[in-house]
């Protein structure tokens, strides 16, 4: 049975029973829960009102919260059940199961374990109904599974037997709390000057490399510097699942899909990354670059074409290290005598986040690289450092001045010590 806050001690068998009369009524009429919601929703509140009405003789008990347990019902049948309420809850950033008694929720980056209680049986039923909604699969021949809910919610499965005893599933919120950089400046992620200094480098055509350990805000960050994107501009992304939400008037989103029942038709995230090419894009934007992909994103920076990515790494100077490593993964003829200059001539800034012991995610550093490497190690400057909490100016002077020329930005004034 499912326990949880939402519904009061004694009423859970109640809430099962009106439950499967919703079921019943929902097949009779050959109703798809997931396309009419609010017809389901109609018909909760039919059960319960029809409930309510032949309580009136005593015979059976009269639902304490009606309105509630219309939710209820509606969320077992066309939601994801006792999760639903963490789903709708924008302050919860991600929810896991670390096994059907513990449920874990995130809530400003520090996690809770909930009061919810859930069986092996309903475990298995929401992975179900998740995947459904997606369209992708779990089975003995897949037994990890990267999918997108409604929402833009991302759901991770690890199959039971892999994961012992039941199937492990983690749900990381879409929460697009901050769209632009002056909003993650209100949100104290960034300085009013650093915000400026790097909207005016994706308006001069900078290619940005966006750095952080898993849940540091990369990814809305890469949001954010994508809506300084100037409108002329043709934008395509490619990410493993889709995250990404680009406002922009001319924008492709591409999606990596995972192998069928016979083992092909994969499109991996390099596939996308080198179709890309081929769409006429003036920026490309590469979620999550962990693998050989790495090399054909440095080949389309190196050919002109700027863009900006995400990566896992616990500083900017270890990011550049790992963006002259992961190329290598694409065959033995590519070595670091082409990776480290390429990478050094094609990355114009590395920014790196964390998130901090009071759970905001803050910019922590942001670096330029000049271009230059000497003896397998690439040179940077820094341009910004967190210093007694504060993201401050440093000594470091950016590289490609003229690119800021050439967009009629007067880079002196953006760097400008004004304190």
């Amino acid at each position: 049975m499912s326990q949880t806050t939402s519904v009061p001690p004694g009423t859970a068998s109640l809430r099962d029973s009106l439950q499967a009369q919703l079921r019943a009524t929902v097949r009779r009429t050959s109703l798809d829960p997931l396309e009419f919601p609010e017809r389901v929703r109609a018909l909760a509140a039919e059960v319960v009102a029809e409930h309510d009405r032949l309580s009136l003789n005593g015979s059976q008990v009269p639902v304490p919260d009606p309105a509630g347990m219309v939710e209820e019902l509606v969320a077992g049948v066309c939601g994801f059940g006792p999760l639903q309420r963490y789903l709708d809850d924008d302050e919860v950033e991600e929810i896991w199961i670390n096994d059907p008694s513990r449920v874990f929720v995130a809530r400003c980056g520090k996690h809770e374990l909930t009061t919810t209680i859930l069986s092996s049986d309903e475990v298995r039923e929401l992975v179900e109904r998740m995947l459904k909604q997606s369209g992708r699969r779990l089975d003995l021949s897949s037994p990890f599974v990267d999918a997108r809910l409604p929402g833009g919610h991302r759901l991770h499965v690890v199959l039971e037997g892999i994961s012992p005893g039941f199937a492990a599933v983690n749900i990381r919120k879409f929460l697009l709390r901050s769209a632009r950089l002056r909003e993650l400046v209100d949100r104290g992620s960034l300085s009013g000057q650093a915000a400026a200094f790097l909207e005016a480098s994706v308006v001069a055509g900078l290619s940005v490399v966006v750095a952080g350990a898993t849940q540091a805000g990369k990814t809305t960050l890469l949001n954010s510097l994508a809506a300084a994107i100037p409108g002329g501009e043709r934008v395509i992304s490619c990410e493993e699942v889709r995250e990404l939400s680009v406002g922009h008037p001319d924008w492709v989103a591409l999606e990596c899909r995972p192998p069928g029942l016979e083992g092909t038709g994969e499109v991996s995230l390099r596939d996308l990354v080198r179709e890309t090419l081929r769409m006429r894009p003036t920026r490309v934007l590469v979620g999550e670059v962990r693998g050989a992909e790495a090399l054909d994103l440095l080949l389309a920076f190196n050919a002109g074409l700027p863009g900006m990515a995400t990566l896992h790494a616990n500083s900017a100077r270890e990011a550049l290290v790992k963006l002259c490593t992961l190329p290598m993964l694409a065959g033995e003829n590519v070595s670091a005598g082409f990776v480290v200059p390429t990478v050094a001539a094609s990355v114009d800034l590395v920014v790196f986040l964390r998130m901090d012991a009071d759970g905001v995610r803050r910019v922590h550093e942001i670096v330029t690289v000049p271009g230059r490497c000497e003896g397998g190690v690439i040179e940077t400057e820094t341009l910004f450092v967190r210093h007694q909490g504060r993201l401050v100016r440093a000594a470091g002077v950016p590289a490609r001045a003229e690119a800021f020329e050439r967009a009629g930005l007067d880079l002196a004034a953006l760097l400008r010590d004004d304190s």
